[in-house]
């Protein structure tokens, strides 16, 4: 199976470029630490990751039977290599993102107790709270948005194979089509050569009947002009 149809490097690709994108992302991130960044980053690393699984599954299957589905044992360790390294990659990213999202959080913690200390003890619990439950909405639309991320890609990605199938069906369709009418001009051309042998057998059984008839004589007779009719047209053909 060439590279173009494998699906394997189709699913590759796409997978790449989505790491392109991730990396380009995570500069983006290191330099301005933007929330929406955060999220986006993280949103996309969970996305990869499932598709890396996926393919990770794909490939543990085609390795039961290698020879069946015709890929070498050594197209299968570069395949394995090729999903561990993306998964070191994104893994890396998610993992500084998580890392500096956490130092974050405890810088705030830290402000927050650090503000309580210096409040009277009525106030501390109602501003705790307060903090508490500023904390705990942020935490649930950070996830929320998280999630709606996923599922806009996952939509994306969803919408993208349907424009493929449908366009694998048109070609299909258009191949069915053409198979189609190549079969009826062979059809037509084997009734027009079955039709053409039988004229030719008629006219042979006329020609034997005619010779037949003749006797040796007009045989010879015939065969002379037809000799003189060859040179005639022969002449007429070359020498003039």
């Amino acid at each position: 199976m060439s590279s173009a149809q494998d699906p394997f490097h189709i699913v590759k690709e796409e997978i790449q470029e989505s790491i392109e994108k991730v990396l380009s992302s995570f500069h983006q991130w290191e330099r301005t630490k933007q929330n929406h960044l955060t999220k986006e980053l993280l949103a996309s690393c969970e996305s990869i990751e499932w598709q890396v699984d996926e393919l990770d599954k794909a490939i543990n299957v085609a390795s039961r039977d290698p020879a069946w589905y015709g890929i070498s044992e050594g197209e299968l360790e570069n395949r394995k290599r090729w999903t561990s390294t993306a998964r070191a990659q994104i893994g890396n990213v998610k993992k500084a993102v998580m890392s500096e999202s956490e130092i974050g959080s405890t810088s705030t913690s830290n402000g927050v107790r650090q503000e309580l200390m210096r409040m009277p003890n009525s106030l501390q619990n109602d501003r705790y709270n307060q903090y508490r439950t500023q904390d705990n909405d942020e935490y649930i639309s950070s996830e929320s948005d998280r999630q709606l991320l996923l599922m806009r890609q996952q939509d994306e990605e969803l919408d993208e194979l349907s424009e493929s199938v449908e366009r694998i069906g048109s070609v299909g369709l258009i191949i069915h089509d053409e198979l189609r009418a190549q079969e009826k001009i062979i059809d037509d051309l084997g009734m027009e050569m079955e039709s053409t042998s039988n004229r030719l057998d008629f006219v042979q059984k006329k020609v034997a009947m005619v010779m037949k008839k003749a006797g040796a004589k007009g045989q010879i007779m015939m065969i002379c002009f037809l000799l003189l009719l060859f040179i005639i047209l022969f002449v007429l053909v070359f020498l003039t």
